[in-house]
């Protein structure tokens, strides 16, 4: 067991480049399914969906910079840091539009994503960052489970994945 877990450990070093290309690809990967949906299946996005895939973009920025200064064990922990962080938030929203859909939240959901004028990711990059509907629903995915659903568990599991990284950035070397 001990055996395995030290194999585990080293294909998924947080100083190796694998875990922040895998970083950088999921996100990717996510930002794409949520556009599939958006321009092939037709379901509009409304603002909690917009404000994740900002949080997903923050999510490959913060990879990219992990990438970069993975050589640097305080920069990769802080990198590891804000990564947890943005699957909390992500988290939070992936909740909140589980219950709005489920009726166990009850919150109003405009077209205002709250962003500053200087920031108008909405109006420079309409195609991804532009609300076009209010929450209530989110798509069938797979098996029966909504896109919600599916990123709360999603986020949760990427979460536990990075304190695991966070572990081992944080563990002593063994000599």
């Amino acid at each position: 067991m001990k055996i395995e877990m030290m194999k585990l450990s080293a294909i998924v070093r947080p100083s190796k480049k694998p875990v922040w290309l895998m970083f950088m690809l999921i996100s990717l990967i996510l930002e794409s399914v949520a556009l599939v949906y958006q321009y092939a299946f037709d379901y509009p996005p409304c603002v909690v969906c917009i404000h994740i895939r900002l949080l997903l973009a923050g999510f490959f920025i913060f990879a990219c910079l992990g990438l970069c200064l993975r050589s640097y064990i305080s920069l990769r922990f802080a990198s590891l840091l804000a990564l947890l962080g943005i699957c909390a938030v992500s988290i939070e929203r992936s909740w909140m539009l589980l219950g709005t859909e489920r009726g166990f939240i009850f919150a109003s959901c405009g077209f205002d994503l709250g962003l500053p004028a200087w920031l108008a990711l909405d109006e420079w990059l309409p195609f991804l960052f532009k609300v076009h509907t209010t929450c209530g629903y989110t798509p069938d995915v797979a098996f029966g489970f909504t896109m919600a659903e599916v990123l709360l568990v999603f986020f949760s599991a990427m979460a536990v994945f990075i304190l695991f990284l966070m572990l081992l950035v944080a563990k002593p070397a063994e000599s």
